[in-house]
């Protein structure tokens, strides 16, 4: 804050004492700590913190200590919210605190500290996205000291020194920012006579003000004022200071005022897959380089943002399912499918070139073809590789590139290379190097390999990648435009991190998610759980290596199923679908508390429940020779045989019987049956605690629980719903307060969490604390009475959407359900009349201007769903604009923008339409600059009287 040369008249002194005081409403049993850099403050240590005490003052809640320290006195210091035993239960967010006590104070003298808790949505202007793209052009104000004080005009006039801090990122050139006040020194309200503060550095703008005691209580705002003479005052409240009548000595006030008052900033945003985008110059698909045309047109549409989908490679069967983004082969490597060929060298031959045109007409397709894509691109890149090797595995920029990366560089080589030699990634295949050892890479990479071409050609490629997705990146942040990415929650069983590190996940188990409205069955992505409790040991260093590799490229990312930091839904490795799982972590349960209620057969809660009478609703006819190849029968019920009792074994199976024309109905109707039947069960028995016991989801739907007693009905259902909606949240809490700081703590990226599904009543309250921004999907309420969410009523830290790529998009929608689309017609939309059977323009209008208008911080946009605000490009099916099906594990990610980026940027028309929508939505709009409430003065000093 203040400089130690900042006070000329410096008088020697022992101790000065330092006040810390701050607002903050807690509850029962909580108590507010401040901790520091230095001893006095705990030295970092919170459990040494210095407890705050708490006196109601007013309407607010006021904690306070004093404690005394040595001159020249410096240190950081954060609040804490703590229990009885210090144990922290949360913290403010934002930069920490910084504090240097001015050689001003003597002996006996006491420095106020008043500060404000900084809350996570403080933080949020201080990431990357806004820092470095948003506001950067407003951060190029020179750095300035506030002017010196002299000590005898502080002591003669019996006054008080204040300095006024207030944190302001939005300043734009050519503007000050002022404090106006009741006092002279204030200007009595009037700005050209006000306090002008000065930047000092990290949009924290302050002043030094002698204040005589006879103006106290003052009253004060903060404004900005400008060449032109105008100025803007901040909203809400008038500000107060007030101090104590003692005039024995001189006092010292440093205020901490917080974030100027002003009307949120918002932005619009449009979404994408990189596969989906289609160019002029592209191979079958879009390429890292396309992004700058992507970002041209954001731009001239009015744009801050482009978000992707995940762009990490995910060749892990050498085939189209590689075509799901979210199933990364590593989470470090990019994607060569998104290299752009021809920019790999300047000096391509002629037979390269030839190709590359036959190739671009060839798969410039209706949607993706990722096979012939990937085998032509690789192909190319190869020859290319093989000309200019040396030139670049021995250029600087190449070995800059190397010994930044090594670390999970080597490993993806020798992975590829090894995947490609056993022609499968199933690692645990690869003989004496299923076991992965750095003894082992080291010999796998050694320059003596007779492979060494093979493992450079993977160096080359990601060398490539990382060259033309950075190109873009800069050219996005050039542009004023924040990109960003996505962080899948899961990775490939057979990828490069499950080999390298084994012990951070849990190989028996596969990652899903409960039913929703995704998928009425729940879902099963295959991905195995996490152990955190080993990821924990090193601080998620895993964690924390993916966010800073990611920070290369955006400004901003998504976390995909956030939930997923405070629980998963696990479920067994053999398992296909995604019903019969249970959340991790989670308290189970026990045998005890199950007899306690008097349930206590637990061979009958546990495995699946299946009679004659099921058997022959299911197969009609045919009961009895699937009761034969499938069950065994036992007492009045029958059991699955050992060779098919899970849906792994059951699909083996039956596929089996299928090839030999043993079955009475299709394989898939006979597989979902069975399933169905196996799936008939009321508690699942935890696998590696016998005695521990989760109730099935949606246990009440199943034959098995509708067959008990009522007792026993009463005690299960009272049970399910403590499981799954009251016991778990203090532990989902604390869950998530340990692993998401990780990943926030670990780059400067603005982070957004999808926070759809079944939301836990612990989730929201957390995000909210540590400024993670969720999301809102107008058609998917987190509102249980809801049916349609309401743009209008959305918190500030949201995005907001139509649709998302996990669902259909606005056309399709429309289109698939027509007894709700008159529900959202006449509730939505407020009209009466019969709805339109397509979403035509006038109709994508109104629900995207519904979108722009909403308090969100956010409002992105699927490319899709903008492209219907003109019927020229609703010339395609709607169905096939649909990027993911989550009902079907092997979807094939492959649609296609069916217009060129060069075609929208030429289209003066839709770009016009998007910049009038958000104009007049009070949204930012990149270099056309914030249009800033301007108030003259004497309107701003009437309504301050009025006041």
């Amino acid at each position: 804050m203040a400089s130690q040369g900042l006070f000329s008249a410096a008088k020697s002194m022992k101790s000065v004492k330092l006040k810390f005081r701050i607002p903050y409403y807690t509850e029962w049993g909580q108590s507010l700590l401040v901790c520091g850099s230095e001893p006095t403050l705990g030295s970092w240590n919170v459990k040494k913190g210095l407890l705050l005490s708490p006196v109601h003052q007013d309407d607010q809640l006021i904690w306070t200590a004093t404690i005394s320290v040595p001159c020249q006195f410096s240190c950081g210091y954060r609040y804490y919210v703590v229990d009885d035993a210090k144990n922290v239960l949360r913290w403010e967010m934002g930069n920490e605190r910084r504090l240097s006590i001015p050689h001003l104070l003597s002996e006996g003298h006491t420095l106020e500290l008043r500060d404000l808790w900084q809350t996570g949505a403080d933080a949020l202007l201080f990431r990357s996205a806004f820092k470095d793209v948003i506001f950067c052009k407003n951060s190029t104000f020179n750095i300035d000291r506030p002017e010196a004080i002299l000590h005898d005009e502080l002591v003669q006039q019996g006054s008080i020194l204040v300095l006024f801090k207030i944190c302001c990122p939005n300043v734009q050139e050519g503007t000050s920012v002022y404090v106006i006040g009741s006092s002279t020194k204030l200007g009595n309200w009037k700005v050209q006579d006000g306090l002008k503060l000065h930047y000092t550095g990290k949009y924290i703008w302050e002043a030094y003000c002698v204040i005589p005691r006879g103006d106290f209580p003052i009253r004060y705002k903060y404004c900005k004022y400008g060449k032109n003479g105008c100025f803007s005052l901040e909203v809400g409240s008038t500000r107060e200071l007030s101090v104590n009548s003692s005039k024995s000595q001189s006092q010292y006030i440093f205020l901490s005022d917080g974030m100027l008052r002003e009307m949120p900033w918002r932005g619009c945003g449009v979404s994408v897959a990189m596969f989906s985008v289609r160019s002029e110059d592209d191979i079958g698909v879009g390429e890292f380089l396309d992004l700058k045309l992507l970002v041209d047109w954001a731009v001239e549409s009015g744009f801050h943002l482009v978000q992707l989908l995940p762009i990490n490679d995910t060749s892990v069967h050498r085939m189209w399912w590689d075509s799901y983004p979210y199933s990364s082969l590593s989470v470090f490597a990019l994607h060569p499918l998104y290299l752009r060929v021809q920019a790999l060298s300047k000096n391509l031959p002629e037979d390269v070139k030839s190709e590359i045109r036959n190739a671009k007409e060839r798969l410039d397709g209706k949607d993706v073809d990722y096979e012939a894509t990937m085998a032509t691109k690789l192909s190319i890149a190869k020859k290319v590789f093989m000309q200019e090797k040396d030139l670049i595995l021995n250029s600087s920029s190449f070995h800059k590139f190397f010994s930044e990366n090594e670390d999970w560089l080597k490993p993806y080589a020798a992975f590829c290379f090894l995947r490609d030699f056993f022609e499968t990634s199933d690692h645990s295949q690869w003989g004496c190097f299923s076991n992965y050892s750095k003894d082992k890479l080291e010999k796998l990479v050694s320059k003596d390999a007779l492979h060494y071409d093979t493992i450079c050609f993977h160096y080359y490629i990601q060398f490539h990648l990382h060259l033309q997705l950075s190109e873009a990146a800069e050219y996005a942040r050039a542009k004023g435009v924040v990109l960003k990415g996505d962080l899948p929650i899961g990775v490939d069983r057979n990828s490069v991190d499950t080999w390298v590190y084994p012990t951070l996940f849990r190989m028996n188990t596969s990652t899903g998610a409960p039913p929703d409205y995704f998928a009425k069955n729940g879902q099963n992505w295959g991905f195995p759980t996490y152990n955190w409790e080993e990821m924990s040991k090193d601080n998620y260093g895993w964690w924390r290596a993916r966010l800073t590799q990611m920070g290369k490229y955006f400004t901003a990312y998504r976390i995909d199923h956030i939930l997923g930091f405070f629980r998963i839904w696990e479920l067994p490795d053999h398992a296909m679908t995604g019903l019969i799982g249970k959340f991790r972590p989670s308290i189970p349960l026990s045998q005890e508390e199950l007899e306690r209620e008097g349930i206590w057969d637990f061979d009958r809660l546990t495995r699946p429940y299946v009679r004659k009478e099921f058997l022959q609703e299911n197969f009609g006819d045919s009961w009895i020779l699937i009761a034969a190849n499938f069950f065994k029968e036992y007492l009045d019920r029958y059991e699955f045989k050992e060779e098919c009792n899970t849906e792994k074994k059951i699909a083996a199976k039956v596929h089996s019987c299928a090839e030999k024309s043993l079955l009475p109905e299709s394989e898939d109707k006979i597989r979902c049956d069975l399933f169905d039947l196996l799936k008939n069960i009321v508690l699942i028995r935890d696998p590696e605690h016998d005695k521990s016991f989760y109730p099935r989801f949606n246990l009440e739907d199943t034959s098995s629980f509708r067959d008990l007693d009522d007792h026993s009905k009463n005690v299960l259902k009272r049970l399910y719903y403590d499981y799954y909606f009251h016991r778990q949240d203090k532990l989902w809490r604390q869950n998530a307060l340990k692993t998401l700081p990780a990943l926030l703590n670990s780059s400067d990226m603005l982070a957004c969490g999808e926070d759809l599904g079944l939301i836990p009543a612990c989730v929201h309250p957390v995000m909210q604390e540590l400024g993670l921004i969720g999301l809102r999907i107008q058609r998917m309420p987190s509102e249980p009475d809801l049916e349609f969410g309401i743009p209008s009523q959305y918190s500030y830290m949201t995005v907001c959407a139509p649709s998302c790529h996990d669902c259909s998009t606005l056309r399709a929608w429309w289109e698939e359900d027509e007894e709700r689309r008159h529900r959202f017609f006449k509730s939505v939309i407020g009209s009466d009349d019969l709805p339109p059977s397509q979403c035509v323009p006038e109709l994508a209008h109104l629900i995207i201007r519904q979108h722009i208008e909403s308090p969100s911080m956010w409002a992105i946009f699927p490319l899709q769903d903008l492209l219907a605000l003109k019927e020229e490009y609703m010339t395609r099916p709607a169905t096939e604009e649909t990027i993911n099906d989550p009902t079907n594990p092997k979807h094939y990610w492959r649609y296609r923008v069916h217009v060129t980026m060069e075609s929208l940027i030429k289209d003066k028309e839709l770009k016009t339409t998007i910049k009038d929508l958000i104009q007049g939505s009070g949204r930012s709009y990149p270099h056309i600059g914030e249009a800033e409430r301007q108030l003259s003065q004497e309107t701003a000093a009437l309504a301050l009287g009025k006041q």
